[in-house]
């Protein structure tokens, strides 16, 4: 018998409006449970356990950024790219921080392999392109910007540029010009 209309995918979308509300980590299936007013049984005819809902929590988060991504960079080069790909970043954090700390989660390689992940790394590569980076340091800098994207915005999260000047927007401006520059002269061995 299935109650309150429940499939997977509406506890998934429900998942994710829950993870923006309280955090990620405390979405678990007895919330939706009490959300949806069922018995926490009634929901394993969906998913098979909180890893199982977390995924699909995850994918859908990164399919989100991921088509955020591909419209703010689509006609873009070089650091214009780079910027539009990096505020696309920072903005979904700001927007949906459960959803962006689920991007983080970390999947399995076969689902990580079909993941909107791979459209993300592919859109880094890109802007890459632009700057005309070869392998291995094409890699490095795909680390780095995920690096300086994750970094800054968990830190503007967690409020930790609150109490001080200069505005955090000015100095996401001036880390993009800086690693705008670092880019266009990449060291080379």
């Amino acid at each position: 018998m299935a109650r309150a209309g429940l499939t997977a995918d509406r506890l998934v979308r429900a998942g994710a409006v829950l993870a923006d509300e309280i955090g990620f980590e405390q979405v678990t299936l007895a919330a939706l449970a009490r959300q949806f007013n069922v018995k926490l049984a009634s929901l394993y005819a969906h998913v098979n356990n909180a890893h199982h809902l977390k995924t699909g929590i995850a994918l859908l988060a990164l399919d989100q950024l991921a088509a955020l991504a591909a419209d703010a960079v689509a006609g873009r080069a070089g650091k214009e790219a780079l910027v539009a790909l990096a505020n696309v970043h920072r903005d979904f954090a700001r927007a949906h921080p459960g959803l962006f700390a689920a991007c983080q989660f970390e999947l399995d390689e076969a689902t990580a392999a079909t993941s909107a992940g791979v459209q993300l790394a592919q859109m880094l590569r890109a802007v890459l392109r632009g700057y005309s980076l070869t392998e291995p340091d094409q890699t490095h800098a795909v680390r780095l910007l995920g690096s300086v994207f994750l970094g800054f915005a968990t830190l503007e999260l967690a409020g930790s540029f609150k109490h001080s000047l200069p505005d955090p927007t000015e100095s996401w401006s001036r880390t993009l010009d800086a690693i705008d520059m670092t880019l266009r002269s990449w060291p080379t061995k």
